[in-house]
């Protein structure tokens, strides 16, 4: 059994969202994610995992190519494999609770509007051209 308490866990860094991982369980991980006011995830998705998140203070908005929602304390998301998505802030400081599960937990980023100084990796490029399904349409 693994236990934590999120909020002793949470640490806070005004220029990047931040995602410590606490704890590794069969083929998953366990994390806690800490985000400043309008702090925003670059677009991006993660291929060979689904990807949960439970938030426990704050709030913002999570887009995926079909939509978006509000994120409220109490919400639930979940991210099957490969689909694509974004988490921008809302006007708190929120802590989310993440876990992933399913094997390689490597994200593939597509864009990261907010982060001028993001560069796509080769990596990146690769999948997206090969996985165009996971692409938002223009």
């Amino acid at each position: 059994m693994l236990t934590f308490d999120l909020i002793k866990e949470a640490e806070f860094d005004p220029k990047k969202h931040v995602e410590k991982i606490l704890g590794d369980v069969a083929e998953g991980d366990i994390t806690v994610a800490c985000w400043e006011p309008g702090q925003t995830s670059p677009n991006h998705c993660h291929p060979w995992v689904t990807e949960m998140y439970f938030c426990i203070e704050g709030g913002g908005v999570m887009r995926t190519p079909e939509g978006q929602i509000d994120i409220t304390p109490g919400s639930v998301v979940a991210h099957p494999p490969g689909e694509l998505h974004e988490y921008e802030n809302g006007p708190l400081r929120s802590l989310l609770f993440r876990v992933r599960y399913g094997g390689d937990k490597a994200a593939r980023l597509l864009a990261w509007p907010s982060n001028p100084e993001f560069v796509q990796r080769d990596v990146d490029q690769e999948y997206y051209a090969e996985n165009s399904r996971n692409q938002p349409s223009a």
